[in-house]
């Protein structure tokens, strides 16, 4: 495995984890996972172009 696929699991795992399904989290709303998203999206165009 390279960097870049690792970086993506960690990415997608802290996507699933950010979700407000526990009750601590419920009121934090959809912020968390809307922004590991944006760095998720990020990552995947870095490694479809080879930057990563």
């Amino acid at each position: 495995m390279n960097l870049g696929a690792i970086l993506l699991i960690i990415v997608i795992v802290l996507l699933i984890a950010s979700l407000p399904r526990w009750s601590h989290s419920a009121n934090w709303g959809y912020y968390p996972s809307s922004g590991l998203s944006l760095v998720l999206i990020i990552i995947v165009i870095l490694l479809l172009l080879g930057r990563l």
